[in-house]
């Protein structure tokens, strides 16, 4: 039993280079020894000889004089993956932002492929791979709260495009709701997940809360997803995820200390920003609806005003007011 799970641990491109090993030393070993040796099956070992025939292109023959394979010609080196430095750091990044997809069910196949990528290094690269492994990491401020058998059955349905009914509660409400839903897409907006479908009981399309879906059931039926549909037209006009049908021409004035943090991102598509002489600027953006845009101008604390619309300004001063209410001392 032991033995068994030694070998199942040992990756197939491991096993491969012992081969190489074993053929490049002159031992004509064969799929029997080479079985023995490494404690796995002979099929496995026959497929293995296979794959580096046929795949890495290595001269392998078998010798039925010497009951073993060798190599019908000089091989210099085992064949691995080749990758240039900056392909190296970005492979690093990728598997360090894998956190995103924590409890998710991308997050077994992802890290698998990566450490596959990874075992095909040469031992040279494996040790720089450390190295860069210690200079960078990802860090989120909340990881969103996912049951994993619901979001597995949402990604199973916009897949295979099977039709669901669900168990949906809504933001400040204490009653959760059935829908009967077509999932169309899931996205992974700024760190949070949110499921597009078509709303039956509102005959229309909207956004889901995958982690506020408390129960997933399929219907037995399909649908077509229109081909009209575009996750990235219906979020053109939006801050975040809450797009609107209105036409916002929106400017905020940011003082100097946040015009600096302005100026390092790209916050909209639409953005125009205008510099000012004092060092300040004006951040134009072209918004379909207002959600989300005010809380963000409140969350930089003073630092933003809005200039125009009108209703954005009483929207925020609504807000700063009920702030100083809540804070304000009995």
């Amino acid at each position: 039993m032991k033995s068994r799970r030694r070998a199942a641990s040992r990756p197939p491109l491991e096993r491969m280079l012992r081969i190489h090993q074993e053929i490049q030393a002159g031992r004509y070993p064969n799929a029997t020894t080479l079985a023995e040796q490494l404690e796995v099956s002979v099929k496995s070992i026959q497929r293995d000889l296979e794959f580096m025939r046929d795949r890495f292109g290595l001269p392998l023959a078998y010798d039925p004089h010497r009951f073993g394979y060798y190599y019908t010609e000089p091989v210099d080196s085992f064949p691995t993956v080749q990758l240039s430095e900056g392909e190296l750091v970005a492979l690093v990044l990728a598997e360090k932002a894998l956190q995103q997809y924590r409890g998710t069910p991308f997050e077994r196949p992802l890290l698998s492929a990566i450490q596959k990528m990874e075992q095909g290094l040469p031992d040279t690269i494996s040790v720089n791979l450390a190295e860069v492994e210690r200079a960078f990491s990802f860090r989120q401020r909340a990881e969103p709260r996912l049951d994993l058998a619901i979001f597995d059955a949402l990604s199973r349905a916009v897949t295979r495009r099977q039709q669901l009914e669900i168990l949906y509660r809504k933001p400040g409400q204490r009653q959760a709701e059935r829908r009967r839903i077509d999932p169309y897409h899931l996205a992974n907006i700024n760190g949070e997940w949110y499921l597009f479908a078509h709303d039956h009981l509102r005959g229309s399309l909207r956004t889901f809360v995958p982690a506020r879906i408390l129960e997933v059931r399929p219907t037995g039926r399909t649908f077509a997803r229109p081909a009209r549909f575009s996750p990235d037209q219906i979020l053109r006009g939006s801050f975040g995820v809450r797009s609107g049908t209105g036409h916002y021409h929106v400017v905020l004035h940011f003082v100097p200390p946040a015009a600096d943090y302005i100026r390092e991102k790209k916050w909209h598509e639409s953005q125009r920003i205008r510099e000012r002489r004092d060092g300040s600027l004006e951040l134009h953006l072209e918004l379909t609806s207002l959600e989300e845009i005010a809380p963000w101008v409140l969350s930089w604390g003073g630092q933003a005003r809005v200039l125009q619309p009108r209703e954005l300004v009483l929207r925020v001063r609504d807000a700063a007011q009920r702030l100083l209410t809540l804070h304000s001392e009995d």
